[in-house]
């Protein structure tokens, strides 16, 4: 995959930061024997911003797909590896 900017790819970097932020965070509050109520609210955001940031990658790919491969079977088969992994993205 290739990110149309510096600017997408510093965006997406910063998600992935913040992601592994909550993680850990998550990670602590099971050491510090945390609620478990809690523990599982910080679980359910790191799901969520997990799924934001496969929405953007899935997104950008099939555009790349659809609008920047200047061959039809390049495009094709490249649609095919995206249309399997959302196979298994969506089980």
């Amino acid at each position: 995959m290739h990110l149309d900017s510096y600017e997408e790819k510093k965006a997406l970097k910063m998600r992935l930061r913040k992601i592994a932020g909550q993680v850990a965070a998550i990670e602590k509050m099971v050491e510090e024997d945390q609620e478990v109520p809690d523990v599982l609210m910080q679980v359910v955001s790191v799901r969520k911003a997990l799924k934001s940031f496969s929405e953007v990658m899935i997104r950008q790919h099939a555009h790349e797909c659809l609008e920047h491969t200047p061959d039809a079977e390049l495009s094709r088969k490249k649609m095919r590896e995206l249309l399997k992994v959302l196979e298994r993205y969506i089980e």
